[in-house]
């Protein structure tokens, strides 16, 4: 709901919060930076907004409260998250989107509703919001949230001096207290938001009292994203909500074809296995047809109920009982929050059950008895063949990742067909031999591609995005360069390359570099 505030008593409170501002940025993005199109990744991130307004809001909130004894800054890949302890040591937090987060408005309404439709039908322990506002023209100038802080601590913090027993105790938890959100149904896939929030012309389905199925807010179905523009010449704006299967993955298809440009103006310097845009086409088309056919079959319709479930179950955003690790206080980050068929959770695997050690892989196998018996919506469809749901995974993106990798799916969907348990045939006609050996060479490439991204981001330990902390930048810059230099001495000095070796050259060298090079 949007909120009224008279803002006479602001002034009385910037005074007390001026040094705040000195500390930090609030404006923008300081946490790190980026190999690749680093200045638009900032630019992306930057809020103009009134910090000392908020502030104000912050002690109106808290009527107990005379100032502000300190702020944190801590920002996400989506929003700018504010931690003010106030000097009668309550904590109170507030989050503000970037742009690119999702849709402007729905975005943020969806994520109050998704936490106030939990609060009402479960007893996960979600943080009170103590006020929000979803329009950027309000008297902050920015979309925000301010709640109160989680109790307890975080689990990350706790994780490291905890026993295996008391690790497994936790993961027990964890899944007792995320059944009750498993647990509920829904009438289609899509976004939880409220009723009365919705323009007229979104479509939407109630769940009762305030709340709806509304538009799926992904970033993925909208133009937030100025590195990623959409692009409505071939398609319309799909959206959802979508109330069966066959129409869900159409929004998933449409939402690929969105990002192919009318010309590809950049198509010299792509790597071969990317794909002309004619090709994405026909390949989505293809891909179309294919997901309606495996659709119809029991098994994923029985794996596809539509599902509600924490979009990042980490160990950062669930907080703990200080003295027992294994009583849950708090679950938080709820911004993409989304209701998908089941089968969608189905590969995720949270930090807390990674088998990398002894340790974690009794938690493995704690995470995967607790999900059994506590979400067995969710770990059916982890039971069966991961293969029958790829093509699903990959189809709303193939023109960021590449033509080949979506072809490399449905030539392998389709070539065991029957061994995945489908019947008839498959309504995609494989290549023709020379087709399948052109295929698989840029497959390879594609493959190798993959691999460099992982191995350059493990060498200069940064993500796989590039992105850097800014106190290592201007190292981190300067042995990228160095490792891009001795490749590519390594590449030019190689006269006589196997017949096996994708990368043969400097162009092609280029066309796979992840991150931005000199000319």
């Amino acid at each position: 709901m949007l909120h009224s505030h008279s803002e006479a008593p602001f002034h009385e409170h910037v005074f007390k919060s001026t040094h705040i501002r000195s500390e930090l940025d609030p404006h923008n993005y300081t946490s790190g930076r980026w190999l690749r199109d680093d200045k638009n990744e900032r630019d992306m991130r930057y809020i103009g907004f009134d910090f000392s307004a908020l502030c104000g809001r912050i002690l109106e909130l808290c009527p107990g409260a005379g100032s502000i004894s300190s702020c944190e800054k801590i920002e996400g890949g989506f929003n700018r998250v504010f931690i003010f302890t106030l000097n009668n040591s309550k904590r109170i937090v507030a989050r503000l989107p970037f742009t690119l987060a999702g849709p402007s408005q729905l975005t943020t309404s969806s994520e109050v509703a998704t936490i106030k439709y939990l609060q009402v039908k479960t007893s996960i322990p979600i943080p009170t919001i103590l006020d929000w506002n979803n329009e950027s023209s309000n008297f902050i100038g920015s979309e925000y949230i301010i709640m109160e802080h989680a109790e307890g601590v975080q689990l990350h913090q706790k994780w490291p001096k905890m026993s295996s027993s008391a690790r497994v105790k936790c993961i027990d938890a964890i899944y007792r207290t995320l059944k009750e959100m498993v647990d509920l149904e829904f009438p289609a896939c899509g976004s939880v938001n409220f009723d009365w929030r919705l323009q007229a012309d979104f479509k939407k389905l109630p769940l009762g009292d305030v709340f709806c199925v509304g538009p799926h807010c992904a970033p993925w179905y909208w133009n937030c994203n100025t590195s990623e523009p959409r692009y409505y010449h071939n398609t319309h704006p799909n959206q959802g909500p979508w109330t069966t299967l066959d129409k869900y993955s159409d929004g998933l298809v449409d939402a690929s074809i969105s990002r192919i440009p009318p010309c590809d103006s950049a198509a010299e310097k792509r790597a071969s296995y990317h794909g002309s845009v004619q090709a994405h086409l026909d390949l989505l088309k293809h891909t179309r047809s294919v997901l309606k056919q495996m659709c119809a079959d029991p098994r994923i319709q029985a794996a596809a109920t539509p599902t509600l479930f924490h979009p990042d179950l980490q160990k950062r955003n669930i907080f703990v009982s200080e003295d027992d690790p294994s009583k849950i206080t708090g679950i938080i980050d709820w911004q993409s929050a989304s209701i998908e068929p089941a089968f969608w959770y189905a590969d995720e695997v949270p930090d807390f059950a990674t088998p990398d050690d002894f340790e974690n892989n009794v938690c493995a196998k704690a995470f995967d008895a607790c999900s059994r018996f506590s979400t067995p919506k969710l770990s059916g469809p982890r039971l069966m063949d991961e293969n029958i749901f790829r093509p699903f995974i990959y189809s709303y993106r193939t023109w960021k990742d590449g033509a080949v990798g979506m072809r490399h799916e449905l030539i392998e969907t389709t070539q065991r067909w029957n061994e995945l348990g489908f019947k008839g045939s498959s309504p995609y006609v494989l290549p023709s031999p020379s087709e399948l050996a052109q295929h698989r060479r840029e497959y390879k490439l594609f493959v190798a591609a993959q691999e460099l991204k992982h191995d350059l981001a493990s060498l200069l330990n940064t993500a796989t995005d590039g992105w850097v902390p800014p106190d290592s930048w201007e190292a981190t810059e300067s042995a990228h360069k160095e490792v891009f230099d001795g490749m590519l001495t390594a590449v030019l000095t190689n006269k006589n390359p196997d017949d096996d070796e994708p990368v043969k050259d400097e162009v092609v060298l280029r066309s796979i570099w992840p991150y931005d090079l000199p000319s």
